[in-house]
């Protein structure tokens, strides 16, 4: 079972249908949505400010999301995509976003609708990425704009296969060792 601890009184509520991996640690006053995968080795520290993950959200192994004391907060939006090894820190990530594996979001970042931001990049404080687009490098700058449909399908289907990934998962916790 993940752990789950309070801390400065705000204890983390976690949605319906959830996979927690294990080992994930979530701290604090963190709120997650409803059929989100919390996946091995991440963190959501919500001890000096709050994080908020919507549905259907899948934050892949060794991610860290954390804020600055009274002033950050972390929210992400809807089926949103944040792959491997990621860090957040004070950073908006909306609706339909997608979070490239070993990516950097800092404070007050804003990550737009449906917008991709690719592996390995550094997305400084107060950047604003625009919905449907892609950007990528370090420090992270516009590289194209993408199809919000297109775009907002990938993400579908990204989301889609994390919560059958995280179904074999729940379906082996439930199963008796023999």
């Amino acid at each position: 079972m993940a752990l789950i601890k309070s801390v400065r009184g705000f204890t983390p509520q976690i949605g319906k249908d959830c996979f927690l991996a294990e080992n994930a640690v979530i701290i604090g006053d963190v709120v997650i949505g409803d059929e989100c995968s919390i996946w091995y080795n991440t963190v959501l520290r919500g001890d000096v400010n709050s994080i908020r993950v919507g549905n259907n959200v899948n934050i892949q192994d060794g991610t860290v999301i954390h804020t600055l004391y009274e002033k950050s907060v972390t929210e992400i939006g809807d089926n949103v995509s944040i792959g491997h090894n990621v860090t957040i820190h004070g950073a908006t990530v909306k609706d339909y976003a997608l979070v490239g594996m070993g990516s950097t979001i800092l404070d007050h970042a804003v990550i737009g609708e449906g917008a991709i931001v690719a592996a390995g990049s550094l997305v400084l404080a107060n950047t604003v990425i625009d919905p449907g687009t892609v950007w990528g490098g370090v420090p992270a700058k516009f590289i194209k704009q993408v199809d919000p449909a297109q775009a907002k399908e990938l993400n579908q289907k990204i989301a889609h296969n994390y919560k059958m990934y995280a179904s074999w998962y729940k379906d082996e916790m439930d199963a008796p060792i023999e």
